[in-house]
């Protein structure tokens, strides 16, 4: 069987769609029929070559998307032919499988664990979810990466109180994730960052009580401003170092918390004034919003389902696979909130 894929030739160079030739099923793998993939910044840094050397090249790319399950491994048991998934990069139960490695007309393409750029994929137990009812496949899209990783990362990193600060910096799929947990948090105010005017409007729309431009002055002053001496809690969604150091300055001494989701560039690095720490600031990593996909995947899905969560306005137009690079493209120059990839077109 072969299938279509867009895949990472060279650092720096535009993906490339090839026809693949798909591996025989190892114990503990899933076939899934692609039918929509999202992106997010770290395949664009992938691509350009911005997350260092990369030993694997020629290889798959994409770690999120929904689609139906063709024919699972030996000893498979959380799936069977003919569910439908979602695909995520975040593990959850059931075997976690090495990559596959693909035929590309004689030459070999490696994968990871889940590879979502592409029309059929071969990926680990672990990294696929049945849909719950309720959620359809475009939309599902959104709970394999953005939404755990941002709104869990209020929910579940943070665990801000009702009547709590929060500042997000960033408003991209993510930051916007962030945004919807922090208002069902019940936080006050909720504050957001960004240069993008139309990701400010955004933000807005999704519950956000004041937008920041950083571009027109400091945005730790305003934000200390609007909340008194400092937010409870920030939520950087960037991946610049800058910006990071801004989200630990920005909140209160005392217990303010300063949680740190974005992707850095390979060898950049944060510098942090230590009297931050004497100050009694934390600052907090997060693995995809410490989300586990058996537990919070199914609550989302509910919120999304009773209309708790309207992720609708981020998803862009959809995009054909060989529009990857525009893709890519769009999604770096801030143009779209989550791109939304059809393999049906």
């Amino acid at each position: 069987m072969k299938t279509q894929a867009a895949i990472l030739v060279e650092l720096g160079k535009p993906l490339e769609v090839v026809e693949l030739g798909i591996p025989a099923l190892k114990p503990g793998q899933v076939l899934v029929e692609i039918a929509f993939s999202g992106a997010c910044h770290t395949q664009v840094l992938e691509a350009r070559g911005h997350r260092g050397a990369d030993p694997f090249v020629p290889h798959c790319l994409g770690h999120e998307g929904s689609g139906t399950v063709l024919e699972v491994g030996a000893g498979v048991t959380k799936v069977a032919p003919g569910d439908t998934v979602i695909l995520s990069w975040i593990k959850g139960s059931g075997a976690n499988v090495p990559g596959s490695v693909y035929d590309w007309s004689g030459r070999p393409v490696n994968a990871g664990g889940v590879t979502t750029f592409m029309r059929h994929a071969v990926v680990a137990e672990n990294r696929v979810t049945r849909l719950m009812a309720g959620l359809d496949l475009k939309t599902a899209i959104m709970l394999g990466c953005a939404l755990p990783t941002g709104f869990g990362a209020v929910v579940n990193t943070a665990s801000p109180g009702p009547g709590q600060s929060i500042a997000i910096f960033g408003a991209g799929g993510v930051g916007q994730s962030a945004i919807m947990g922090a208002v069902a948090s019940g936080c006050a105010p909720v504050i957001a960052v960004d240069p993008n005017p139309a990701k400010r409007e955004l933000a807005l729309r999704f519950g956000a009580n004041h937008v920041i431009d950083p571009a027109a002055g400091d945005p730790v002053a305003e934000i200390q401003a609007i909340t008194g001496g400092g937010a409870d809690v920030a939520i950087e969604a960037t991946g610049l170092p800058a910006v990071m150091v801004q989200a630990a300055r920005c909140v209160r001494p005392q217990g303010g918390k300063a949680v740190i989701v974005g992707n850095a560039r390979h060898g950049e690095n944060v510098t942090f004034d230590p009297r931050l720490f004497n100050d009694g600031k934390s600052v907090l990593g997060t693995w995809g919003g410490d989300s586990v996909p058996d537990r919070d995947y199914p609550r989302f899905a509910r919120l999304i389902a009773a209309g708790r969560i309207n992720v609708e306005p981020l998803l862009s137009a959809p995009y054909r696979l060989e529009e990857i690079n525009a893709v890519l493209d769009d999604l770096e120059a801030g143009r779209v909130g989550r791109p939304v990839i059809d393999m049906s077109l």
